[in-house]
């Protein structure tokens, strides 16, 4: 097996995610644009919906996942990037999250629970073939605790408050 990191699936999220927040908006433009018929100068309050359905779309644009045989990558920002990590071998459990109006269009969304203290749940929003990203993300997981001989415990403590090895 090779020691080089690699990357498996590269994507982005789906602007249909921001379909409330654009509807708002247009509707917002739509009434100043219907108010400027009694003041023209109505209508320029229409370019601060219009902004912020700009801004809006170009968080999501920028947001990308990235995930490699080693480590699950997050990275974020318009201006300033920020990146997250998630190393796979930290990764507890994975739900695919399909809701009916992402279904309509082939997209789902994958939640991570992780052991990771600044990223305990990781979702990838609207997400295209959801289903074999999840099993990519399942199958190297497994393989990098193998590779770094690490195994996921839980603890709960019990009515006693003692500690049960889950």
């Amino acid at each position: 097996m090779s020691d080089e990191e690699n990357v498996v699936w590269k994507g982005k999220s789906n602007q249909l995610i921001n379909f409330w927040p654009f509807l708002i908006c247009l509707l917002i433009v739509g009434l100043f644009v219907g108010g400027a018929f009694l003041n023209p100068f109505i209508a320029v309050g229409a370019v601060i919906p219009l902004a912020y359905a700009f801004w809006v779309w170009l968080t999501t644009r920028c947001r990308v996942y990235e995930l490699t045989n080693e480590r699950m990558r997050v990275y974020s920002g318009v201006l300033n990037q920020e990146i997250d990590e998630v190393e796979l071998y930290r990764v507890k459990d994975t739900k695919i999250l399909r809701p009916i109006w992402l279904r309509i269009f082939g997209l789902s969304s994958v939640e991570l629970d992780t052991s990771d203290r600044a990223l305990p749940k990781l979702e990838l929003e609207a997400v295209s073939n959801g289903r074999e990203l999840r099993e990519n993300i399942r199958k190297y997981v497994e393989i990098t605790r193998d590779k770094k001989r690490v195994r996921e415990v839980d603890f709960e403590a019990g009515e006693d408050g003692e500690m049960d090895l889950m």
